[in-house]
């Protein structure tokens, strides 16, 4: 479905990624983890094309065609969805407008308004989130923990079959990572779609179980596991048994 092919790529003339790969199939949930700084949000910013990162070599292919170099929007309308870790507020703008506009312009036809409504109030109700914010500015006046709601908001009317969730774990509090993470995983047992998970800690990982566990490091995947890789790395840390690419080349 998501395969990414020995990519490098630099910000800046300096080098980011370095022959970085990985592959996502169909209904699978991967976890990436790595030390602060490492370049685990970069790889979410190259995915969707942001222009400050110049590609040297390498492929992104998703549903078997590039999407290397494509258009935000079109990466977008393609099905892939991130989910920041800090959502940004949009002045003059509601959030039923621009999700109004962008299911248009996705399913390239006019949307059902009563269907569109109730399943927007069948959103908020799933993530414990007030209605009022249907109408409101795209996270004007949101809390940490309701952006990341106002988020979930959108994969569930958008419907994307790609998410990427970089650090979504951050700044919830206990009852809310429950509901954040209960929301994702009914969403993937009703889509099949797959997940691409950035965090720093396994408690997210503890309430949505990865196939695979990805180390990030010197630019590389340097060892994936299973969910137990994220239980030895809470337990020893990183320096314990996974190689840092740079120290090694020292």
């Amino acid at each position: 479905m998501f395969k990414i092919s020995n990519l490098t790529a630099y910000i800046e003339s300096k080098k980011i990624l370095d022959d970085f790969s990985l592959e996502v199939n169909d209904g699978e949930i991967h976890a990436i983890m790595g030390k602060n700084g490492i370049g685990k949000s970069t790889l979410c910013k190259i995915i969707l094309n942001d222009p400050h990162y110049e590609i040297k070599a390498g492929h992104i292919t998703y549903n078997n065609e590039s999407i290397l170099g494509k258009p935000t929007y079109e990466i977008a309308k393609a099905g892939i969805m991130l989910v920041n870790q800090n959502p940004i507020s949009i002045e003059g703008v509601t959030n039923m407008e621009v999700l109004r506009t962008a299911l248009r312009e996705k399913n390239e036809e006019n949307i059902n308004i009563f269907k569109f409504n109730k399943e927007m109030e069948e959103a908020c109700q799933k993530l414990e989130l007030d209605p009022k914010f249907i109408h409101k500015d795209i996270n004007v006046g949101a809390s940490g923990g309701e952006r990341k709601k106002i988020e979930l908001l959108h994969i569930a009317i958008l419907k994307p079959s790609f998410l990427i969730l970089d650090e979504i774990d951050s700044g919830l509090d206990v009852d809310a990572l429950k509901v954040v993470s209960n929301f994702i995983n009914e969403y993937h047992k009703q889509t099949g779609c797959s997940i691409l998970i950035i965090t720093h800690h396994k408690q997210l990982l503890d309430y949505i179980k990865p196939n695979y566990v990805h180390i990030l490091s010197g630019g590389k995947i340097t060892k994936t596991g299973d969910y137990h890789l994220a239980e030895e790395i809470e337990s020893l840390g990183f320096r314990s048994n996974i190689i840092d690419e740079d120290e090694k080349s020292e």
